[in-house]
């Protein structure tokens, strides 16, 4: 007897079709969910890995002013508080004046003196000037009497030869013709003694000038001096690193106190490996995040160091030794920060990407 069929199935024979097209608008969606993710991961791999250089080898920089006494003294008072805002020109650190002060009256007395020898010798030489006026002037008047007096004892020595005049009237024309030679040598003399005058005191005033210019040069170092004793801000800034003692003797360069500057005065330093700068060009834009507190500021690089860090240290490195050991090397890149937020302090640490191109 042939074995038995198996009973014939209930379910009709549409229904394995019609689950199978059920299930494919399921299928397609998560195909197209996995590609959209596939695309967008892809684009964002593109977009920062191949858009961007970041590096987190960077930090804040500014100008950082550190004051030092021009000169020696006592520090006599303290006149800013540590880390307080300062304006530029703000008195920080006063020394003890009162050694400089005498000093510049000292030097200002001397301009004085030399200001009064100089009027006394202007005076000399219009002194002088006039006694040579009056000395050629005499010597004019001698010259006349000396020509009168040689015609007269010539006249009068005639006459006494002749028989006609009195012998006595002649010798006394010819004293009074020597006398007057004696008066116009006398002039003459005169007249050459109050010219060689003027000379002299003409040289003797250009002295007294010069001595007058180095008193005044001597009074600006006294009054220069003297302001050196009150210390102030170079800047608007914040004061910080104060190494002055009230009453503390310091020496002319030595440090008493720094000024560092305000954000709007700061930049950026990244320092970008040298397999990273292909593509990084000035005006490129840069987003920044600070360590502190992980805020975020938006920068533009502003130029790049015409040479890696490592030769401006205290001891670059000399490779034409035998041990040598290839180190991939860093150059610094300045950021200039775009509107800079209050509280940015030089020396903070940040991560920078900078947007060099898709």
């Amino acid at each position: 007897m042939p074995d038995a069929l198996p009973p014939p199935s209930k379910t009709a024979p549409g229904k394995p079709a019609q689950a199978e097209k059920k299930r494919s608008p399921l299928r397609t969606a998560l195909i197209a969910v996995v590609l959209l993710g596939a695309a967008a991961g892809g684009g964002w791999w593109w977009y920062s890995g191949l858009g961007w250089e970041t590096t987190d080898n960077a930090y804040l920089a500014g100008d950082i002013s550190p004051l030092s006494a021009r000169i020696e003294g006592d520090v006599a008072e303290i006149m800013v508080a540590d880390n307080a805002p300062v304006t530029a020109g703000q008195p920080l650190i006063r020394l003890e004046d009162a050694d400089w002060r005498a000093r510049r009256d000292a030097a200002a007395a001397t301009v004085a003196d030399a200001e009064a020898s100089i009027q006394t010798l202007n005076a000399q030489l219009g002194q002088s000037r006039a006694q040579l006026v009056a000395a050629e002037a005499a010597v004019a008047q001698a010259d006349a009497a000396r020509v009168l007096a040689v015609q007269e004892a010539s006249r009068f020595g005639t006459l006494a030869s002749s028989g006609v005049g009195s012998r006595e009237r002649a010798e006394q024309t010819l004293a009074e013709r020597r006398r007057a030679e004696a008066a116009q040598a006398a002039a003459d003399a005169q007249r050459l003694a109050a010219a060689a005058a003027i000379p002299v005191i003409e040289a003797q005033t250009r002295s007294a000038e010069a001595k007058l210019e180095q008193a005044r040069a001597n009074l600006v170092l006294a009054e220069n001096n003297l302001s050196y004793t009150v210390i102030r801000a170079p800047f608007d800034g914040f004061a910080a690193n104060r190494a002055a003692q009230l009453g503390q003797h310091v020496r002319a360069g030595q440090s008493l106190i720094a000024v560092t500057p305000p954000p709007a005065r700061q930049w950026l330093v990244a320092n970008f490996k040298e397999t990273q700068l292909a593509r990084i060009r000035p005006g490129q834009r840069a987003d920044i995040t600070l360590d502190v507190g992980d805020q975020r500021l938006h920068g533009r690089v502003e130029s790049l160091a015409g040479a890696t860090g490592a030769l401006f240290s205290l001891l670059p490195p000399e490779n034409a030794t035998g041990n040598f050991t290839r180190i991939v090397q860093r150059v610094p890149v300045r950021i200039e920060i775009l509107d800079p937020p209050a509280g940015l302090r030089p020396g903070l640490s940040a991560r920078v990407s900078v947007e060099v191109g898709r």
